[in-house]
């Protein structure tokens, strides 16, 4: 005679897996089954290797190939893939383990993800429910996917309203019976945190088995209220298999089957259904091909905030309950405390004492078995914190979520551009981690510029696990800061750029070639070749250099030649410090720069104030490019374009003529910049323009006005000098351009105005008179400023 137990669990509970491990050892199933994707059976013996460290997750994936527009797997809306993550304390994989540690079959039972992930027929690519593609917003599916309505509270922790549905947060509703408020602690208070005693499961089947009952008696409206579309038959065709699976199983002799599934499908599962009713519902199901392997996760993954459906709030705190279960609290206050020593924080023993006799009360005050999470916060804000908010999100973001990468073993089924990048990390040392760190990188040494590569070239192939320091850049071209953090996600789009090529750098090749390929603008060029010299793909550049060089020929539009130039400019210092050869690229920047210079003073003239504003940054980009480059021969014909620009200043927008005024200015070419100004500021020329004039001419930096009286007092006798409808008109420029630059600077300059004022004023006896009459304008311009003039 046949023995089924149906176990209904929470996806990571602590409590959940330790009365599952029990009641499994108790049991001595000789086969288990686990909701989760068939596809996995192949591989699930690789959660019993000594290199398998949870967390881990199952991945699914559709393979693509790579689009011609250069994107690997078509567009990133396209992706479809799904993840079945497994924590320590997750009880699905303390039943895989206590399976493979008992030599019995463990199978997975859950609709397969060839199901799940193939679009539904006759619509377009979208999540169907029991999986998430990751271009649908999140990247955790599978039947975790729909996890929360399964057997978790919602994450504000709040019972459910009926017009909401049963289905949306089944233990909501039972919270709510048992009096509770918060349906994450009621959880907590009968299942996480409970010790020895009776099994939990068949009180748990008997409580979905009336929540079922009672969704059965809701009007069908109530019923389905708040559900996505579709949601029901896809339940519908989940548990048909997952029954399939166990009537299949029991034929092949088993007569020991233990079942573990969600909560939610308990009753479902136990159901007289004919096989027949099963086989008419999966019938005609649309398939798409799909490959399976495990992936490393992160506890940070397993929160909710993550968007994770079957998120838990404090992974951290839960793998501690697991991992713990002597004096959880004590031990958890003690690992507080030293999180707070190492950052230099006084906490005694006394504290620690304190802190856990202030938990235990507070959980006896609330009626709670054990002290929660809720009351070992408390405690630690109160007594190890003082109060101080800042100590307490250190211990949450350090031990409440607990960030935590997992590892995979050798033999786990891998595509060669994930086995290529983990050979590359080995040997450079690059270890990945789920915690963001600092990677300071001097590209005088062979390790660090082979890093530097490494991580430019997975840029390429939009694998983002470095990001660069833009603040990086002031230490020298020599010196490179990088962030480092490894997210799950990484693996698929690793998945996708294996359409690329088979290692890291023939990947990343093949992607510059596409992309300069399907370049739209001259910019997107120039950006190509700057990444194909930052990560030395060499064989790249000469189809990016052929496919640059025609592009630049034929573009006209000076703005595009100027936006064009930095971007080479630096390529061609960077490929300096890495010794790559750039003798092609210099010749396109040889062509652009004389090009630029005899393009821009026709460009140049009759702008309008937006396309001015447009112009001044390329011309500022432009200027400090070849200020970078060191070129005499380049810089002397830019300079020299620019004075014959200044020579006719008629046809010049205000803030192109002073700021060119103040770069020729700054390279030692203008003697006449006072007699400048003050034509440029004098009575006959519109505010307008004059302000837009000394906007162009300070943006530069303040350092001129702190250190030239001359300048100084012309700005300071045109302001003073403005009507007050014209000064009213200015203010916004002027205040851009002041508000610019830093505090010290601002203050410097009025300490300037201050002294210019007391040399040129006569001394008054009794200085504190104040000649009302002469205050007047003064007032009155203040007052219509501030919008006070009505008042009195």
């Amino acid at each position: 005679m046949s023995h089924v137990e149906v176990y209904g669990i929470r996806h990571h509970g602590p409590g959940s897996a330790r009365a599952l491990r029990g009641a499994l050892e108790e049991f001595k199933p000789d086969a288990v089954l686990i909701e989760g994707p068939p596809e996995a059976d192949p591989i699930v013996e690789l959660a019993g290797e000594p290199g398998m460290a949870p967390p881990v997750a199952l991945l699914a994936y559709s393979p693509a190939p790579a689009s011609a527009s250069g994107a690997a797997g078509g567009d990133r809306g396209d992706r479809r893939a799904a993840f079945w993550p497994f924590a320590e304390f997750s009880p699905e994989w303390q039943a895989i383990r206590y399976a493979l540690g008992a030599g019995v079959p463990v199978r997975f039972c859950d609709l397969p993800a060839a199901h799940q992930l193939a679009p539904p027929a006759g619509t377009e690519a979208e999540n169907s429910e029991g999986e998430n593609s990751e271009g649908g917003g999140s990247e955790e599916g599978g039947s975790e996917g729909e996890a929360a309505e399964d057997e978790g509270p919602g994450e504000d922790g709040s019972a459910p309203d009926p017009a909401e549905g049963i289905r949306l947060d089944p233990l909501g509703w039972l919270a709510r019976a048992a009096g509770y408020d918060d349906a994450e602690r009621w959880w907590d208070d009968v299942v996480e945190h409970r010790g020895g005693g009776p099994s939990p499961f068949p009180a748990i089947a008997e409580a979905m088995a009336e929540l079922r009952a009672r969704l059965a008696e809701l009007p069908e409206g109530a019923a389905t209220a708040g559900l996505p579309p579709g949601h029901l038959r896809r339940e519908e065709q989940r548990e048909a298999h997952m029954r399939r699976t166990l009537r299949r199983t029991l034929k092949e002799g088993h007569d020991r089957v233990a079942v573990v599934c969600g909560a939610w499908h308990v009753p479902a599962l136990k159901a007289k259904v004919p096989a027949a009713h099963d086989d008419r519902t999966l019938r005609g199901l649309p398939r798409t091909k799909v490959a399976m392997t495990w992936v490393p996760w992160t506890h940070g993954r397993l929160t909710g905030s993550s968007g994770y459906g079957a998120g838990v709030r404090s992974p951290g705190w839960y793998h501690h309950l697991f991992t713990v279960p002597d004096r959880p609290v004590e031990r958890w206050l003690t690992a507080a405390a030293r999180v707070l020593r190492e950052e230099d924080l006084h906490v005694s023993s006394a504290h620690v004492i304190e802190a856990v006799r202030l938990a235990e009360a507070l959980a006896a005050l609330r009626g709670r078995p054990l002290a929660g999470l809720d009351e070992v916060t408390e405690a630690t804000r109160a007594v190890l914190c003082e109060g101080a908010d800042l100590p307490v999100e250190l211990i949450e973001r350090r031990m409440v979520v607990g960030e935590r990468l997992g590892a995979v073993p050798n033999r786990t089924p891998m595509v060669p551009l994930q086995r290529d990048l983990q050979a590359q990390q080995r040997r450079l040392r690059l270890r990945p981690s789920a915690s963001p760190r600092e990677q300071d990188l001097d590209l005088r040494k062979p390790t660090d510029l082979e890093r530097s590569r490494l991580l430019h070239r997975l840029r390429l192939l939009d694998v983002d696990w470095g990001v660069p320091a833009e603040a990086g850049r002031s230490r020298g071209t020599f010196r490179e800061t990088w962030t480092l953090a490894w997210r799950p996600e990484f693996d698929v789009e690793l998945i996708e750029a294996s359409a690329w090529g088979t290692t890291v750098r023939g990947a990343a090749t093949a992607r510059a070639e596409a992309l300069a390929a399907g370049a739209a603008a001259l910019a997107d060029l120039t950006s190509v070749a700057e990444r194909c010299l930052l990560a030395d793909l060499g064989d790249a550049l000469p189809t990016v250099m052929r496919a640059l060089a025609d592009r630049a020929a034929v573009d006209t539009d000076v703005a595009h030649l100027m936006s064009a130039m930095p971007a080479l400019v630096r390529a061609l210092r960077y490929g300096d410090v890495r010794g790559t050869s750039t003798g092609r690229l210099r010749t396109v920047v040889d062509g652009l720069v004389v090009r630029i210079c005899v393009g821009l003073p026709p460009a140049i003239t009759g702008l309008d104030d937006d396309a001015a504003r447009e112009f001044l940054g390329h011309v500022d980009a432009v200027h400090a490019a070849l200020s970078l480059l060191a070129d005499e021969g380049h810089v002397e014909r830019w300079r020299r374009t620019l004075e014959g620009l200044v020579a006719r200043p008629e046809s010049l927008h205000g803030l192109i003529e002073g700021r060119i005024t103040r770069l020729l200015l700054d390279a030692g070419r203008l003697r006449d910049v006072p007699d400048r100004m003050a034509r440029a500021v004098s009575a006959g020329v519109p505010p307008a323009r004059a302000a837009a004039w000394v906007e162009g001419f300070l943006s530069g930096g303040a350092l001129i006005l702190m250190h030239d009286e001359a300048l100084l007092r012309l700005v300071d006798g045109w302001i003073a000098g403005l009507p007050g409808d014209s000064f009213t008109d200015v203010l916004p420029l002027l205040r851009r351009t002041f508000g610019s630059y830093a505090d010290a600077e601002r203050r410097a300059i009025g300490e300037r105005l201050r002294g210019l004022g007391r040399a040129a004023a006569p001394s008054r006896p009794g200085g504190e008179d104040v000649d009302a009459a002469r205050a007047a304008a003064a007032t009155a311009t203040t007052l219509h400023i501030l919008g006070w003039e009505g008042s009195s």
